[in-house]
């Protein structure tokens, strides 16, 4: 019976949403004064270069960036990388290097204490790619937003207030994507993951996985209205959330599972990414059913300030 009065605990769920994306913003603002950006961005965004090496002994920080500072890099950024397989293994965020400057840091480095075999990474992004990536995600993520939004419109157009159900889909979208841009913030600030080209990547799989959930939920509303028109709109909707849950959850469990492991196990590289795919999956499955169809109901019963007809 529970079940059926879902949407009548909509305050609630605005609540629980409003709490959580108002700390992921704070979370953002602290980072932004401390920081200068919203997130610990890395080299895909702000240019510059990363060294990821692993040494064969124990080295210490200070002797590390030693290394950089004779080398002419001001200001390097030292974070040691944790992990089953990453003892004595480290991560250098730097200015902008040339291969000749690469090459003689290496050196080095293994005069410093001998590199593992094949385990030293170097990237780097000039700032002009770091700008026009950034641009390109935002860019994806509005158009995506708008077609979403014309796409449901059309697609709705047997029900009343089409309009109404593309809003709230993007809506959802948006909670899920401040949700995983507070966490980004977090984590930059507690453990150091920066934000790289894998984190677009998460981004705009969330968005596809958050607006799949929330169409799957409305088509059913649009079935089940024209079943039982006679029936409340709050029970007809409740009605779709009980015949569409199993579903969404039987997916993204399925999706969690694979990620949780990967998490214990994987690489330290991949972890962030997957840290941030895994809280936006279940975010997304949240909003689909606590976010997009309470708002829909809170909007057609006019409970929305300055919505209302």
């Amino acid at each position: 019976m529970f079940l059926f009065n879902l949407v009548e605990k909509r305050k609630t769920y605005f609540i629980i949403s409003g709490t959580i994306i108002g700390l992921g913003i704070l979370a953002i603002i602290y980072s932004f004064i401390t920081t200068g950006s919203p997130f610990l961005l890395g080299v895909d965004f702000r240019g510059g270069a990363r060294f990821e090496i692993q040494f064969t002994e124990p080295v210490s920080e200070a002797a590390v960036e030693e290394v950089f500072v004779d080398a002419g890099v001001t200001n390097p950024s030292i974070i040691a990388l944790r992990g089953e397989n990453l003892q004595n293994a480290w991560q250098i965020r730097t200015e902008p290097v040339t291969p000749e400057e690469v090459q003689a840091i290496e050196a080095r480095l293994n005069d410093l204490a001998p590199l593992v075999p094949d385990s030293t990474q170097v990237e780097s992004v000039s700032g002009t790619v770091a700008g026009e990536v950034t641009n390109a995600a935002i860019i994806a993520v509005l158009v995506a937003a708008a077609i979403i939004l014309v796409y449901i419109m059309v697609v709705f157009r047997q029900v009343p207030n089409p309009f109404r159900y593309g809003v709230c889909a993007v809506v959802a979208m948006l909670h899920d994507l401040l949700v995983i841009f507070g966490i980004a913030a977090l984590t930059g600030m507690l453990l150091g993951w920066e934000v790289d080209a894998l984190f677009l990547t998460a981004v705009l799989t969330v968005a596809g996985f958050s607006l799949q959930d929330t169409i799957v939920v409305f088509d059913r509303i649009r079935e089940n209205i024209s079943k039982r028109p006679l029936e409340r709109y709050e029970r007809v909707v409740n009605r779709s959330i009980l015949e569409t849950i199993h579903r969404s959850l039987a997916t993204q469990l399925n999706a969690m599972f694979i990620m949780v492991a990967i998490l214990l196990f994987g690489g330290a590289s991949i972890k962030p990414f997957i840290a941030i795919l895994f809280v936006g999956l279940l975010s997304g499955t949240y909003s689909s059913i606590f976010t997009a169809v309470p708002l829909l109901v809170a909007w057609e019963k006019n409970e929305i300030p300055f919505l209302k007809a």
